[in-house]
């Protein structure tokens, strides 16, 4: 018997994953990292992994809640990015605050840390993804194509 062409019978052959993660920028245009509590304990932008039925917008502004206590509305796609080492679609947003006045606070048992840092002084461990993410919403040109991105290259000083 021959294979259906229906997409309803078809499967995927991995864990693919979709994130998203936010840039937030201040008045003096220095971006909002968080530091985890795991892994190598690395500053990064607020964002993660997608939850089944849950758009890109819709998690990065969950992310940034849980992680930071803020909320934040998604108002430009600063870049998409694909993961080969891990199988994954990244997309970063622009994001504004929606209170003004509120500080971000570790809202989360998975961040030490956050705060607002200027391009020039960014903090250490972080990898070039980070700093990538960062310089591609600060030249306010989104690419109209999906970036390769490969493993992983930290930086620890």
């Amino acid at each position: 018997m021959a294979e259906s062409n229906n997409p309803s019978n078809l499967s995927w052959p991995g864990p693919r994953q979709i994130g998203s993660g936010a840039l937030i920028f201040d008045r003096e245009t220095r971006v909002l990292l968080v530091k985890h509590t795991y892994g190598k304990l690395n500053w990064e932008l607020p964002g993660g992994v997608s939850e089944p039925g849950e758009s890109v917008q819709q998690t990065i502004v969950r992310e940034v809640r849980e992680e930071t206590g803020l909320h934040v509305q998604p108002k430009r796609l600063s870049g998409a990015y694909y993961s080969e080492p891990n199988d994954m679609h990244h997309f970063a947003f622009i994001c504004t605050l929606v209170d003004q006045q509120a500080e971000p606070v570790p809202s989360s048992p998975e961040i030490a840390d956050c705060r607002f840092f200027s391009r020039d002084d960014l903090p250490r461990p972080m990898s070039d993804f980070t700093i990538r993410r960062i310089d591609d919403a600060l030249t306010q040109h989104p690419s109209l194509t999906i970036s390769r991105i490969g493993p992983r290259v930290w930086f620890d000083e």
